[in-house]
């Protein structure tokens, strides 16, 4: 995700779901492939830091892809204790935070249908 407005949309109309090292924004917005974008501001830490946080953000996002479905926009919002977070906690936070959004967006659809 690269437009401002895609970030806009999956933040203002999107779900929120969040733990202490990072925050999910999830929207379905059309049809299309999922885009994902990341916000690691400077409060996670200097440059160095912030890199790779995001390195790891985007390889854990990446394995994840397939879960998303088609036309959804998703914002991955990095807070500070991701600066210090191992790996595996941020993928166990990543895992738990995109199964309650995707669960909602399921139980939304079941209610639509």
């Amino acid at each position: 995700m690269r437009r401002g407005d895609d970030f806009q949309t999956a933040i203002k109309r999107g779900k929120r779901a969040g733990r202490p090292t990072l925050v999910v924004h999830f929207v379905v917005s059309g049809e299309g492939t999922p885009l994902v974008g990341f916000v690691v501001s400077r409060s996670v830490g200097g440059a160095v830091v912030r890199n790779k946080v995001k390195r790891r953000l985007r390889h854990l996002m990446r394995e994840r892809l397939d879960r998303l479905p088609g036309g959804s926009l998703l914002v991955v919002r990095a807070n500070p204790p991701a600066a210090s977070a191992r790996y595996e906690h941020l993928a166990a936070e990543l895992d738990s935070t995109l199964d309650r959004l995707l669960r909602r967006h399921e139980s939304a659809m079941d209610g639509q249908r």
